[in-house]
């Protein structure tokens, strides 16, 4: 899934801003490390304080926090090109009543892609309980590789994540292994405690 890039206008920018605006991208990076990319994000109340102790708006500090928390989203993408093979999995687990299946991975010349498959008995499922049960899958497999949730569609009983991963893995996948972590929201910040390990030997 592309994302849309973002113009910016460069006709005026006030010099004297400029120890600033970089003192701002430091407390950035460190705000960043000591989250472990996983910054959450400010209580209302404190918006609230913060935004009458330094006299700036609070949906402004909302907004603010907001595009802090997505810091992942603008990371460079890799978009998969050159379609080279499929290579088979079929490794399945099942935990609480739903199955997770990987049964391939597509490997392109610059990334591979993986699908996380979920099945589940429908019989009492509505479109209600699918939208409001919905959780997310963040997977890793190894610092080497970067792994990104690219799109998640389903209907009543199946849903699919798919995950773009770069570098591409090896041909030979026998000695890896895919943790599928569940969230319940899509910033990644509140793991709901389930991983799905499959094991590709």
């Amino acid at each position: 899934m592309k994302r849309n890039s973002i113009e910016h206008s460069s006709n005026h920018y006030d010099e004297q801003l400029f120890s600033i605006d970089e003192q701002i991208c430091t407390l950035l990076k460190q705000r960043k490390e000591l989250s472990i990319d996983r910054p959450g994000f400010p209580s209302e109340e404190v918006l609230s304080k913060w935004a009458t102790k330094f006299d700036l708006y609070e949906e402004y500090l909302s907004s603010l926090f907001g595009t802090v928390r997505m810091h992942d989203y603008f990371k460079p993408q890799v978009e998969p090109g050159g379609f080279r093979k499929h290579l088979p999995v079929l490794k399945s687990a099942e935990v609480d009543g739903k199955f997770y299946t990987v049964t391939f991975i597509r490997q392109f010349e610059n990334a591979s892609v993986v699908h996380l498959n979920i099945d589940w008995n429908e019989t009492n499922d509505t479109r209600i309980d699918l939208h409001l049960n919905h959780n997310h899958f963040a997977l890793s497999i190894g610092q080497v590789y970067d792994c990104r949730n690219d799109r998640a569609s389903g209907s009543t009983g199946n849903f699919v994540h798919t995950f773009i991963v770069s570098p591409p893995l090896p041909d030979d996948i026998s000695a890896m292994t895919l943790v599928f972590k569940e969230y319940s929201d899509v910033f990644n910040d509140k793991a709901t405690g389930l991983a799905i390990v499959i094991h590709l030997e």
